[in-house]
């Protein structure tokens, strides 16, 4: 279990995150998110470009990734409205 924009993440939901990164050609997200799962770390900081990255590939996301599109969505839009993005 791996926490990700303060949700807990599964294993598999992480690795399925990891493979549509890849898929999306987002290697460095994908690296960062992978080395964190195999090194055990409880918590990814995830850059806004992480964020991004991952909002992109989440486009049609599967239930146990679904929450984590919501949270970083609301928070993109947040972003923007405070004019930070």
């Amino acid at each position: 279990m791996m926490r990700l924009a303060g949700l807990d993440i599964t294993d598999d939901c992480t690795l399925e995150l990891v493979r549509r990164l890849r898929r999306g050609e987002f290697e460095h997200q994908a690296d960062t998110v992978e080395g964190a799962l195999v090194s055990g770390q409880a918590e990814v900081s995830l850059t806004l470009a992480d964020r991004l990255a991952i909002l992109t590939v989440l486009d049609d996301p599967p239930d146990g990734l679904a929450e984590l599109q919501g949270v970083l969505l609301s928070e993109h839009e947040w972003a923007k409205r405070e004019g930070l993005v």
